[in-house]
């Protein structure tokens, strides 16, 4: 199989995977096969197909169909995007297990919903990962959106549903008033979106003009959760526990820093960054939400509620990677992503094991749950060291 085909085939199989979960919604254990095997085949796909032509040097390209001149609905794998894909892809299939055991010891409801919502998500996930240009990273940004409002509000309770409300209002508020506007700026300065080497605003404008454009691109990413547009994520942690890993660590959260790097080096570039000055104001910005956010989070006594502060202030040395704009804080930043998922879904599911197994949600009632539970209060210590970077750990 080419790699082109491959592009399409790991589109293809979170949908195929979608429809599997919706008619095998009365058989349980058929259900969550299918979903595993279909995760288990999209891990492959991107793995054994792509990856290795994108390590070989190569930009595998597959295009759908030209929207408008110089705006094709098209995809393309770099470096980049190839570690979004890898992280979504084997993520899915880790939360899966997790939350077959979770699901159903928590009893919960509307479980077939569940699996075919988190199935579209990591079909919008792999849309974004592998966008060729702005326009299809903003069509597949809001299908993630779209998809995952039913998990947020997955318990139907009024707490539920007001939290909905915040998270699609911030996330499509700001896509549609931001992110798209800077999407019809970028076309009308340089003819087209396409993500490019070195990027594609250089000599098309301005420092104003770039300074306004960046802090589009930043605020329209609202899953980035850069402050002041960070509140839909706390607010999201009313949902069940792997929904809450598929926020912070599967596809929504790195979707967002995902689109901010991209945009740092493939539309505005590295050069033109530093030479137009544009950036100073967004390493101020990420500099105070990791610092706002961190303090705000040793206030809070909910565990998940806690996590989360601790992802908005973790995603914003992402964000502050891409405002150093130097090689050095480019690679960090983009591992980063990988290393943050990984050990931030380790928490959840640390946090989600401790509900169901000894029904505790609060900091202050975790004393002593360590003789009762010491497998899961091990992992729970290897993925803090994780986050927070102690050697030999990861992070920032």
């Amino acid at each position: 199989m080419s790699a082109e085909n491959a592009i399409g085939l790991a589109l293809l199989l979170p949908l195929a995977g979608t429809l599997l979960v919706i008619a095998l919604g009365r058989w349980p254990n058929l259900r969550e096969a299918a979903t595993l095997a279909v995760s288990s085949s999209l891990l492959a796909v991107v793995a054994a197909v792509v990856l290795p032509a994108v390590r070989g040097g190569a930009t595998p390209r597959l295009a759908v169909v030209e929207v408008l001149p110089g705006l094709p609905l098209a995809f393309e794998v770099e470096p980049l995007g190839m570690v979004f894909a890898l992280v979504a892809s084997s993520l899915w299939i880790v939360t899966t297990l997790f939350s077959i055991g979770y699901m159903r010891g928590h009893e919960e409801k509307n479980q077939t919903r569940f699996y075919a919502c988190f199935a579209l998500a990591i079909f919008g996930a792999v849309g974004v990962a592998f966008a060729a240009n702005v326009f299809t990273l903003f069509v597949f940004y809001e299908a993630i959106t779209l998809s995952t409002y039913p998990l947020v509000t997955h318990h139907g309770t009024d707490q539920a549903r007001r939290a909905g409300r915040v998270y699609l209002g911030v996330l499509m508020g700001t896509s549609i008033a931001f992110l798209l506007l800077a999407l019809v700026w970028t076309y009308q300065l340089a003819g087209t979106t396409e993500f490019t080497p070195g990027g594609i605003l250089a000599g098309k404008a301005g420092g104003g003009v770039l300074t306004a454009l960046l802090a589009l691109y930043v605020f329209g990413a609202g899953k980035a959760a850069v402050m002041p547009f960070h509140r839909w994520l706390p607010a999201a942690m009313v949902a069940p526990t792997p929904v809450s890993a598929l926020l912070h660590a599967v596809a929504v959260v790195k979707a967002g820093v995902f689109t901010v790097m991209k945009i740092a080096v493939y539309v505005f570039g590295v050069e033109t960054l530093i030479e137009a000055g544009s950036r100073q104001w967004l390493t101020w910005a990420a500099a105070f939400t990791i610092v706002a956010a961190s303090v705000v989070a040793i206030t809070k006594d909910n565990l998940k509620a806690r996590l989360a502060y601790s992802t908005v202030s973790q995603l914003s040395y992402i964000v502050l990677g891409a405002a150093l704009a130097n090689t050095s804080s480019m690679v960090g930043g983009s591992m980063h992503i990988a290393m943050h998922a990984f050990g931030k879904i380790t928490l959840f599911f640390c946090a989600g094991s401790i509900m169901v197994a000894a029904h505790k949600t609060e900091v202050s009632e975790l004393d002593g749950l360590g003789r009762r539970m010491p497998f899961t209060m091990t992992a729970f210590l290897i993925g803090s060291f994780s986050v927070i970077g102690v050697p030999p750990m990861g992070g920032s």
